[in-house]
């Protein structure tokens, strides 16, 4: 099974790209974040066309996830519980069926948090703290869990094109670092760093200041499993070329082969 997770950065201006990517690249389940666009105008049949079923979740003009699945899911989750009267549309989770077994997996899309000390920041952290409360649950249960999306977090050093430069940003502050490390101790793994661990593996490069030309990048798109998926985890991959792309997400995809 090949899962992939994409920060599209707007399903309608994208779509183009998402239909290029997926003929060449065959996922069979896609996670989407910041599809920027309300259920009712997701462009659903042009989606379905490509060959997948839609699960979405979204509003309009920000935010936004979807799970795109070659064959049925059934939708566990709309939106991070814990917290009722949070409206923002950052997760959703679906059971999808594999020969060994059905997985629990979700789209991410965690709060970004900048700037660093404000009110969005508390929120950021208070949504990772929902998060591993959810997942704890899950591990509990006896759920195979993969956590795939834009977590908004640069978990290492390793994972930055200069460390120092984004020391005080809220991607990178040790609590935010922490919070991360609090959800991986509940059971999960960060695959890509299960099967590569060479530095500068980015996943998003900003539009601003030449960052794509200069390969000046970060790697906020992750790939959290619960150990009994690791165990199946083949290869995990960043199709950077796809950011090279005109008109392109700020984000590049991630593909992760499972063994299911």
């Amino acid at each position: 099974m090949r899962v992939a997770t994409w920060n599209v950065n707007s399903i309608r201006q994208r779509l183009g790209h998402l239909a290029r990517w997926a003929e060449a690249s065959r996922p069979d389940v896609v996670c989407l974040q910041e599809t920027k666009v309300a259920d009712d105008a997701f462009p659903e049949a042009d989606v379905r066309a490509l060959g997948f079923h839609v699960a979405r979740l979204g509003q309009p003009s920000y935010n936004g996830v979807a799970i795109l699945s070659r064959d049925p899911i059934e939708v566990t989750e709309r939106g991070l519980p814990g917290a009722p009267r949070d409206l923002q549309a950052r997760f959703l989770e679906a059971r999808v069926a594999t020969r060994d077994g059905a997985l629990r997996l979700a789209s991410v899309y965690v709060p970004n948090g900048n700037p660093a000390g404000s009110e969005k920041y508390a929120y950021k952290l208070a949504w990772m703290e929902r998060l591993a409360a959810h997942v704890r649950a899950l591990v509990a249960a006896g759920e195979r869990v993969v956590l795939a999306g834009d977590f908004n977090v640069i978990p290492a050093p390793e994972d930055v094109h200069d460390p120092e430069a984004w020391a005080g940003d809220a991607l990178f502050l040790p609590e935010t670092r922490a919070r991360f490390g609090e959800i991986l101790a509940l059971g999960l793994v960060d695959a890509l760093r299960a099967v590569d661990p060479r530095p500068g593996l980015y996943t998003f490069f900003d539009y601003q200041a030449g960052a794509w030309r200069r390969r000046r990048g970060l790697r906020i798109d992750h790939f959290l499993v619960s150990r009994e998926v690791a165990g199946a985890v083949r290869s995990v991959a960043i199709d950077i070329e796809v950011r090279g792309w005109e008109r392109p997400s700020d984000h590049a995809p991630v593909r992760m082969d499972l063994a299911v």
